[in-house]
């Protein structure tokens, strides 16, 4: 498998203190770079983000000339793959020489440059979304069941099948949407990357509805039940428990925020943390309840708060997130056990704490506006949301108390 990322080569600065950006090409654990012609300090690089920062009064144009690059090798990478003909001669004859390109349209595989967009996400730690792709991938290429599908292959007839298939099987609609948002975004890259003309696209006619999720709240009356319910200390019905309320406390912190959290994002008091999801900041003042749980776990781990993830493991990795479902399911497991013990006719989840959360809010007369804020979701649209102050943390922070108070 060939792998390749854009760069700083901070190595060897040119005379006026300026260094080469490039493309890193790996395959059979060797490497090569091709230059993408941008020449920056080092202060205007967003290593993160593989791009020149917004401060840089040329960042459009250089960002665009990284872009072309990058897609130009990975048109050159997926063509050669695809032929059987990859070494770092024949790319760097193919990227300079135009005139030796086959037609893509005919020969390019829809699982080779597919299964190459997941290779770059996961190079990223881009897990999550590297999942969701692999996961389309291999349903999509199991019901056609030909590894040599070419990307223009994939036409309307094609996509048609598939969701009727998919149907037939009884998949849930909203499954189904997320199997074809991924399938598009595919393509779509796949036109951007010039291997697939853009009036080839298929999605067009394809009409793919989705279901509004179930509510997943418990009411108050029900997490009363769990939360007086007796429990052996560190029994694994207790330690379930214990996180669920933690996510409950901490207004529905999910798991995965939960397993990242360490002694470093508590300051005076309060949980400051950034969502893994999107990437906003919460700042969360801790009440009892998530004090006494995280002073009981303290020193089970050396690196994080909670014991979930090895202090070995690389953040956002395809082991950390193994690992961190694994939790999940082993929780939900003995959170189901609860109910039953509870005599509960409703299911709970580490999910459900979210949810919870926010319809007690509702519920106790707090606005939808001050609920999406405390969660980290944008209230109003996008535009609304500009005119709309933000709420004042001690607001938050009584909203937060008087929810847990409710299932004491």
């Amino acid at each position: 498998m060939v792998t390749y990322k854009i760069q700083m080569d901070n190595r060897r600065p040119k005379s006026d203190g300026t260094y080469a950006v490039s493309i890193r090409i790996t395959y059979n654990r060797q490497s090569t770079t091709f230059n993408t012609g941008v020449f920056i300090n080092q202060e205007f690089w967003l290593a993160d983000k593989s791009s020149v920062s917004p401060v840089h009064q040329n960042c459009a144009l250089l960002n665009k000339t990284i872009t072309e690059t990058y897609l130009k090798v990975q048109k050159a990478v997926i063509e050669l793959e695809a032929e059987n003909d990859f070494s770092f001669e024949t790319l760097k004859d193919r990227i300079n020489n135009d005139k030796s390109k086959p037609s893509t349209t005919k020969s390019t595989p829809f699982k080779v440059f597919a299964e190459q967009l997941v290779e770059d996400m996961l190079s990223v730690n881009q897990t999550g979304n590297a999942i969701v792709y692999r996961t389309t991938i291999n349903r999509f290429m199991a019901f056609v069941g030909n590894p040599k599908l070419r990307m223009i292959d994939v036409d309307y007839k094609l996509l048609e099948s598939f969701k009727r298939h998919l149907l037939k099987e009884g998949m849930k609609q909203n499954t189904i949407s997320n199997y074809f948002r991924t399938l598009r975004a595919i393509y779509n890259k796949a036109i951007k990357a010039k291997l697939i003309d853009r009036a080839k696209y298929p999605f067009l006619d394809i009409s793919v509805k989705s279901e509004r999720t179930a509510k997943r709240a418990i009411m108050v009356d029900d997490l009363r039940s769990i939360v007086a319910l007796p429990l052996p200390i560190k029994s694994r019905k207790w330690h379930a428990r214990n996180y669920f309320l933690l996510s409950f406390s901490l207004i529905g912190a999910s798991f995965t925020d939960l397993a990242y959290i360490t002694p470093n994002n508590i300051k005076k008091g309060r949980l400051i943390y950034k969502r893994r999801k999107t990437g906003k900041e919460l700042n969360i003042k801790l009440q009892p309840y998530a004090e006494t749980i995280f002073q009981y776990y303290a020193g089970s781990n050396t690196k994080y708060l909670l014991p979930v993830l090895s202090p070995n493991i690389k953040e956002d990795t395809m082991q950390a997130k193994a690992s961190i479902a694994q939790w999940i399911k082993t929780t939900n497991k003995w959170l189901s056990k609860i109910v039953e013990d509870c005599k509960l006719e409703c299911e709970v989840t580490t999910y459900v704490a979210r949810h919870s959360w926010a319809t007690t809010a509702k519920r106790s007369g707090f606005s939808i506006e001050l609920i999406a804020e405390a969660m980290g979701h944008e209230h109003g649209n996008r535009i609304t949301n500009i005119y709309l102050d933000n709420f004042d943390q001690a607001v938050i922070d009584e909203a937060n108390s008087k929810v847990i108070s409710l299932i004491k």
